[in-house]
Parts: C-alpha cells; sequence; structure tokens
C-alpha cells in the first residue's frame, strides 16, 4: 500500500491553493503524461505522477501593468526551485516515505530548465520523464495555465490515476 495517495495531495488546502494558481488542469494533464511515460520506460508510476501533479506549484505570478507578463516570467522566475521546496514539504507533512519525496522534489526542480545559467546539467530517467511529462502538454506563452477544469472532473481524473496506479505498480514497489 502506497504512504500517501494521489488524491490525498491533490485535497491538501496547500496542494489546492497553488494548483489553482499555476493550473489544475495542466497539473492532471502532465500527471498522466508523467504515468504513460514512466510506465513505458519502467520508472515508478507513482513517483511519476506525483511529480507530474506538483510541477508546477512553485509559480509566481508575474503582471506588469495589470496583465500577465510572459517575457518577465520567463526572465525571473525560479518556480521550480519553490516548488521543489513546497512539494517536500506538503509529502512529509502528508506522511510520504522520505526518499520518495525527495525523489519527487528533486524531478520537479530540473522538470524545466527556464532557469538555470546553462543546460548542461545531466537528469535522471525520472527527473527526464517529468520534463517531456511538461514539454507534452505545453502552450504558446503559457497559456497551458488558464485551462480550466472542473472542480469535480479534476477530482474524478486523479481518482482515476490513483486506479491506474494501483493497477500497474506490484504492492512490494508501493512501500
Amino acid at each position: 500500500m502506497r504512504d500517501v495517495t494521489l488524491l490525498q495531495v491533490f485535497e491538501h488546502r496547500i496542494a489546492q491553493k497553488y494548483l489553482k494558481r499555476s493550473g489544475i488542469a495542466h497539473a492532471i494533464a502532465v500527471a498522466y503524461h508523467a504515468f504513460n511515460l514512466a510506465k513505458e520506460h519502467g520508472e515508478d508510476v507513482d513517483i511519476a505522477t506525483k511529480a507530474g501533479l506538483l510541477h508546477d506549484i512553485g509559480h509566481f505570478t508575474w503582471y506588469r501593468n495589470g496583465k500577465w507578463d510572459y517575457d518577465l516570467y520567463r526572465q525571473n522566475d525560479i518556480h521550480p526551485i519553490k516548488g521543489a521546496e513546497r512539494a517536500h514539504k506538503l509529502l512529509i507533512r502528508l506522511g510520504e516515505n522520505p526518499v520518495r519525496a525527495r525523489t519527487i522534489s528533486l524531478a520537479i526542480l530540473f522538470h524545466t530548465d527556464s532557469f538555470l545559467p546553462s543546460n548542461d546539467i545531466i537528469r535522471t530517467p525520472m527527473q527526464q520523464l517529468i520534463k517531456w511529462a511538461d514539454e507534452k502538454d505545453e502552450e504558446k506563452g503559457g497559456m497551458h495555465h488558464y485551462r480550466k477544469l472542473d472542480a469535480e472532473r479534476a477530482r474524478q481524473s486523479i481518482q482515476r490515476l490513483d486506479q491506474m496506479i494501483d493497477e500497474v505498480q506490484p504492492l512490494s514497489q508501493q512501500s
């Protein structure tokens, strides 16, 4: 049995606060992409879906003159750093295994290179997988953060992902 389900993560007030800020529809889409990529590449689907869901919880909204400024965001953003910190704290608070929480947080930290001075880092397979999952759902100008998803449909999508994880991941790998 997993220590923490995706639904427990999703329903936590801290996750809700930051997922709403960065876009619940995008977060869930990336979680699904991460699940499928993890399954395809033989990686841990539970870790991948949690990292996919939480990958953008470090976002700060960059506005200029009352309007979202994508260029300002691209120049000043460090959301992967803040997101990794928030995710780790949240997961530990929920009772996630500390090693798994660290792996999830590091995948969030390296899901993009937008904050890095150069793109010469070598990612682990899980970190690369989360980067690919995010890229699969990107839209020009950051518009993927503004898609809407009904709250009940979002919850049902998360519950379905939890079922998929339990069906794919043997119990021996869930501890």
